[in-house]
Order: structure tokens, then sequence, then C-alpha cells
């Protein structure tokens, strides 16, 4: 009997599928198998295409790429139907795809197969409840290993992964390196420091081994074909109890990272569909593996760059105690352009710096930095506060013009505070270049925004100017140092966002630490409670918080004076506002509203004469004091300037603009005068809290014997 007719007797038949030529050629028992004229001949793709269910032929095309990757056989199961869409029977394919040119060429035969029994879709390579339930599971399993940000959690999504009818139920994941092969992460699988192949050379005699080497699977069906394969390790596979075992290359970009195995309790065939998940969910899992590895190495650097770049204060300050946090913005980089530093001055005093450069991104970090050291050089060389900012200032915008004519990116700019503290005295010259301004805790736990003259921030302008404001930290008191994310973040504007940090400063106990002060203040703006206090703006702009916090040691009564001072320049009329605010700030617990709404409205008058009527600056101090320790307390309002030239009162007309101002303090004052200083002069006026009368003999002790010189009338 002729080869032909022992074929058409099992129902089986030969083809040839030329996929460069786009033919396939068929005897004529296959034709009959695909409704085709029985003959024996060669026909066009679309033609035989036509007889096949059209997702079995999708399906085949899969099969047939997956068998090349392999080197093993395409085999398959397809449905013939008839003109009109209707199943005819169920034919198997197996087939030798050979790889010629970028095409193949597959010769194989078909077979005529009976149906699959009900139940058994599941086990079956053939399209139907097991293909719909293989879909699901790639769809889910993509989206799991997708959202996965490390290794190990990518490991434990494989581990968990559930695959339709035959999950293997131990894992591992073998990466290479140079020469050598490590278990990166198991589940189910032996230890990796009980296992000698945990670390093993890629020449080693191990399945996973020789998938890295050759970068194709290997399938191991059963004990015996593992023991028969690979000798060497199977006495240390055979404890475990397995039935079958799959090493799939974990290829990315056409390199081979590693392998990865899974291991079944019960016989697996590895027929082409079960093949097919297994190779693509290998696929899917190194390209969540190298995903992970890049996100470790880029928090890793970030990391390390943020260590570098943001020192631990230096040695304790003596007689202060020094605070101090730094949060990168949520998400993205862990390294922003937020920074604080502490400087041992020549002079024995302490350098404190606080600043934010323009960005969160790899740039705003380098520049960060390089300013840093810059302004670390100018104060160590012993530059006064305006100096050390003018030069730092000059210094970034160097750089940032240097980065705009390479093309890089646009200039940027930088914010900063700079101070220097005297130990001793607990004196403190400032200068600030665009920055918030400081907040000082008084003893008695009043909060104060304290005023400072500034210039442009860093980089703007390289011949800027940055006057020096000074002031003293009294015992007892806490001076706070931030960038705008502390105030700023959780929708907040400048101003809501200092009420929200005030109420926490203010609750702030004596007895509590300044570390504990720190955690609460970044806890106000990144905890739980920041959910519920959001500020008016629509967004919840995210920003680096960088918060630093003086204390000067001392056991400073509660009673002690409370004082404020700001300059309001010339060319800074709208500071009158502050000045407004920062008394009412001063008086925030006096007992009677009318005094504290009096004593705005004279400090305006005051500070706006100075400005409307002399060349100079208004020096504003206001001090709050209780003599003798108990009883009803004193505010002290004083404005200096630098003109020689007397206020008169006089007695202006109904349309008059002006000449006011002595006749309120006259009316609302419980005493007001004007002393002559060497160079200019002060005018000064008094309120006594309701209460027991004071002696108005102290104001005009304060005021010196001519307190009242130069008035007229």
């Amino acid at each position: 009997m002729r080869t032909e007719e022992v074929l058409a007797a099992i129902a089986t038949g030969l083809w040839r599928w030329d996929n460069a030529a786009g033919t396939v050629t068929l005897d004529s028992e296959a034709a009959r198998l695909l409704e085709l004229p029985p003959t024996t001949r060669t026909f066009p793709e679309s033609v035989v295409r036509a007889r096949f269910h059209p997702v079995d032929w999708n399906e085949i095309n899969g099969v047939v790429s997956l068998a090349i990757a392999e080197g093993t056989l395409a085999e398959g199961r397809l449905r013939v139907v008839d003109d009109e869409g209707r199943v005819l029977r169920t034919v198997r394919s197996r087939s030798k795809p050979v790889l010629f040119n970028g095409a193949y060429l597959l010769d194989g035969m078909l077979q005529q197969v009976a149906e699959p029994t009900e139940g058994t879709a599941a086990r079956t390579p053939i399209t139907g409840d097991w293909r719909r339930s293989r879909e699901a599971f790639l769809l889910d399993a993509g989206r799991a290993l997708a959202e996965a940000r490390s290794t190990a959690e990518v490991l434990r999504v494989a581990a968990s992964l559930s695959m339709p009818g035959f999950s293997p139920d131990g894992l591992a994941v073998f990466g290479a390196a140079g020469e050598r092969l490590t278990i990166i992460g198991h589940h189910g699988h032996q230890s990796a420091g009980d296992d000698p192949f945990s670390d093993m050379r890629l020449d080693t005699d191990h399945p996973a081994a020789e998938v890295v080497r050759g970068g194709r699977a290997v399938y191991l069906p059963s004990p015996e074909e593992y023991c028969r394969r690979y000798p060497t390790s199977w006495p240390l596979a055979q404890p475990l109890g397995r039935q079958s075992w799959a090493y799939l290359p974990l290829i990315v970009a056409g390199r081979t990272m590693g392998a990865w195995m899974a291991a079944f309790r019960h016989p697996v065939a590895f027929t082409p569909d079960e093949r097919s998940v297994l190779t693509t969910v290998a696929r899917m899992l190194a390209q969540a593996l190298t995903r992970a590895g890049v996100a470790e190495s880029e928090r890793e650097l970030s990391l390390g760059l943020q260590r570098s770049m943001m020192p631990v204060l230096g040695p304790a300050i003596p007689g202060m105690t020094v605070a101090a946090r730094y949060v990168p913005t949520g998400g993205g980089l862990q390294v922003g352009g937020d920074w604080y530093d502490m400087i041992p001055l020549p002079t024995g005093r302490i350098a404190l710096v606080i600043g934010d450069v323009q960005g969160h991104d790899v740039r705003a970090a380098g520049l960060m930095g390089q300013l840093r050291i810059a302004l670390r050089a100018y104060a160590s060389e012993g530059h006064r506060p305006d100096a050390v900012l003018s030069r730092a200032s000059r210094f970034l915008h160097g750089i940032t013009d240097t980065y705009e004519k390479a093309d890089y990116s646009s200039p940027r700019f930088a914010t900063c505070l700079y101070l220097e503290v005297d130990p001793v005295g607990g004196g403190i010259e400032l200068a600030r270049a665009g920055h918030p301004e400081p907040a000082v805790r008084t003893a008695d736990g009043t909060v104060l925004m304290r005023p400072t003259e500034g210039g442009l921030p860093l980089g703007i302008d390289p011949d800027s100017d940055y006057p020096t404001t000074r002031l003293t930290l009294e015992p007892g008191e806490t001076m706070m140092l931030c960038t705008d994310g502390l105030l700023e973040t959780g929708g907040h504007d400048l101003d809501t966002g200092w009420a929200r940090l005030r109420e926490v400063l203010e609750d702030h106990t004596d007895q509590g630490s300044l570390e504990e002060l720190a955690d609460s203040l970044v806890q106000a703006v990144h905890g739980p409670v920041s959910h519920y206090t959001t500020g008016p703006l629509a967004d919840r702009r995210e920003d680096d918080v960088a918060l630093v916090l003086l204390a000067r040691d001392g056991a400073a009564a509660r009673e002690a004076p409370r004082r404020t001072a700001m300059t309001v320049a010339q060319a800074e009329p709208e500071r009158i506002s502050a000045a407004r605010r920062q008394v009412r700030e001063l008086l925030h617990d006096w007992a009677d509203a009318e005094q504290v709404d009096s004593a705005v409205l004279m400090v305006s008058e005051m500070v706006t004469n100075v400005l409307v009527h002399t060349d100079g600056h208004a020096l504003l101090a206001a001090e709050v004091t209780c003599p003798g320790g108990k009883g009803p307390r004193r505010l002290r309002v004083e404005v200096a300037d630098s003109s020689d030239d007397l206020p008169h009162k006089r007695r202006p007309g109904e349309m008059a603009s002006s000449g006011r101002g002595l006749m309120l303090m006259e009316m609302l004052a419980d005493a007001w005068g004007v002393d002559p200083r060497g160079e200019g002069k002060s005018i000064w006026f008094t309120l006594h809290e309701p209460g027991k009368p004071i002696d108005d003999s102290l104001d005009s002790l304060d005021s010196g014997p001519d307190s009242d010189s130069g008035l007229d009338g």
C-alpha cells in the first residue's frame, strides 16, 4: 500500500505553507479536509485561510512564532468552516517551521480529530472557554505586573498569578550578571542559601544556565526528562516533589537578562497554548523587572544625591538648639531645589542658610549643590550677610546664563535667607533674597512674623543689593525659617499657610522639645490633618519643604518684654500694611480691641508721615511690657527717621488732606511725644491695657526730659 493511501485511510493529509510566496500546497487528502477540490495543487493563502475559523487562523500565527523562537514543532487545533461560517470539523496541525530570509516555510500534516468533550476545554489547546480564561488571565497579569514598583513587588505578583488550568506552585527568577547566574527571588522554591545553584557560572549544567546561554525555553514535562537531561542538578530538584518544570528566558530589547522557572506538582504536557501563556508571562515579567530595576536605581541615585547635598547640621551651637527637616515633593525624584545649611564662621559666629532653587528636577538639585558650595565659600571668607548674598547672586546668574547660551534650558533663580548668629548675645544679622520672612515664637507663646528688608531672588540681577536686618533672639525664643513649600502645600497661599503654622507654633508647650515642634510643623502640612485643612486655591500644589528651627536656651520669664521691629523703606510703601499686621500680632491677646484698632491707626499715620514728609526710611519698634511683673500691660510704639524736622500740631480745615496725625495721637494715645536724636528724631506713643492705672511718669522717663520739645501749640 502506498503512503498516500495509508494517510488517506487515517484521514491525514500533508501541506506546505510558504509564508514568503503567500501560497499553501495541499495533497488531495488535506484539500478534502479543507473542503477544497481533492487534488494535489497549490492554492493562494487567502483561499486556505477562508476555510479556517478566523480566530483559529490568528492563533496559528502565534503558535508558529513560538515554535520558531523555541526551535520546536508548531502544533494546534483549527476549526474548518464552510462558506456560511458553520464549523464542519476540527483538524490537528503539526508542522516544522523553518525561518528563511525573514519569512518561514512550514512542512507538516493535517489530521481530523474528534471534537473536545464538555468539561475538557480547560485543558485543550483550542478556542473556547480555555482561550477566554487565558485572555482574561493575561490581561489581569499584565495590569498587576505593570503596577509593581519594586523587584520584591514584581516577585510577589508573579507568585500570586493563577494560570488557567496549570498554575505553578513554585517559581524562581534568575538574574544574569557577567558570567554568573544568581537567584534574585523565589517562591515555593528551595531557600537560596541552601541551594548551590543559587549562584552559578553560566556554563553550569543547569536548565536556567542553558536558557540564558541559548535564549530558548527549556520544558521538562516529567522527572525522568529532568534526570536524563540534567543529571547534575536533578538530586537537588528531586526532594521538592515537582512533576514538571518550565524554564523561560527573560528577554528585554533583545538581551537575555535572566531566566524564570515555573514548577508544577502535577504533570504538564506543555502544549503550544500552554507554552504560549508561559512565554507571554515571561515577557511581561522581564519588562516589569526591568522597570522596577530602573525605578530602584533612580530612587537610589536620588537618595544618594540627597544625602550628599543635604548634610546633617553641624556641631551644636553653645547656648542654642537647632532642628531641621527636609521633605521632598511627593512622587518623582526624592531631591529638589530646597536646602538648608549651618556654617561655622571665622569670627566664632554661626551662619544658618535656607533656600529654594526654582524647580524640582535634577537640574534644580545640581544648581542647589553648586549654590550651597558657593555660599559656604563666601561665608567662610568672612563676608557680611549682604555681601554673601550679593556674591551668590552674581555666581548663580553666571551659571544660569551659561546654561541658557548652551541651550540647555531657561535661566533659573533661587530664594535664600542667610543668618549670622551670635551664640553669646543672641544677636542675629540677616539678609533676605526673595525668601519668606522668618517667624519668632516669644517666651510667652506669642508668634510674630519678623518683617525684614530684602532684595530680588538670587540669579536675576547680578548687581542686586541685599540690606542687612539686625535683631536679637531673646532667651526662651524660637525662630522658624522655612521654604514656601511649608506654607503653600495643600492649596494654601502665603497668608493662609502662615495661619495654619501659627496655630502649631502657639500650641507648642515649653516642655516640648524642638525636634517635636519640627515634626509637628511637617505633620500639619503632610500628615492626615492636611487632608481636611486645604487652602483656598483650586489645586493642591505640592512642593519640597525645608525647615530650620533655632531656639535660644534660657528660662526667660513669661513677663519678659514682647518686642518687634521693622524698617519701611521709601521704595516700599506697601510694607505699611505689614507694619499694621505686625502690631495686631503683637497685641493678639490685648484686652481692649478698640485700643488695638487705635494703635494700628496711629502706627499707620506715623509711618506714612515719615515716607511723605522725609526722604529717609521709617524704623518701627514696638514693645509690650508688664511693669512690676503683674497687673495691666503697656504698649510703647516708636517710629524713628533721619530727618531733623520736628512735627508741628496743626488745625486743618475740613477739606485738608493732611495735618491730622498729631491730633489723632492726642485723642487716642495715653501719652505721646517726640524725641530729637543725634541724627533725626523719633515720635512715640503709649497705651495702657484696661485695668489698674499705671503712672504716666514711666512714659516720661522712657522718653527723656525733652519729650515734648518741638511740638507747636
